[in-house]
């Protein structure tokens, strides 16, 4: 579910934030991935669109941050797609900020980036939340 208006919601709460941070869950599975970037981000995409955040039943604000040769992906219903004009982890790390006092969850195994985030408030969890 992609709610994006707290009033949409039955408590008045905006639904928690999940920022993925695509370069590196895809790289976390040696898969070919690199042969065809766009290609295993879109895969993500469709794969978030599809199972949204297994385990949680309540609704969620899905973003998907991509960089490089992957920028150019197309949201989908559900996945909004947002492109890092350069460091991909600076942009997650921008959209926490931009969220503050909502909760936010940041999908990566990058040590430098989860800590970044958890100065600011996020939870993280790592690429194996959405890879299945």
């Amino acid at each position: 579910m992609d709610a994006k208006d707290p009033a949409d919601l039955p408590d008045g709460h905006p639904p928690l934030l999940v920022i993925v941070d695509a370069a590196n869950v895809v790289g976390s599975v040696p898969d070919g991935w690199w042969r065809d970037r766009r290609g295993a981000a879109e895969r993500l995409r469709d794969r978030l669109a599809a199972d949204g955040l297994p385990g949680r039943d309540g609704p969620v604000d899905l973003v998907l941050v991509v960089e490089g040769a992957a920028r150019g992906v197309a949201p989908v219903p559900g996945v909004r797609v947002e492109a890092a004009p350069g460091s991909g982890d600076d942009l997650v790390v921008e959209l926490v900020r931009r969220a503050p006092g909502r909760p936010c969850l940041v999908v990566t195994a990058d040590r430098e980036l989860r800590r970044r985030v958890t100065e600011l408030g996020a939870e993280v969890t790592g690429p194996r939340t959405v890879r299945g």
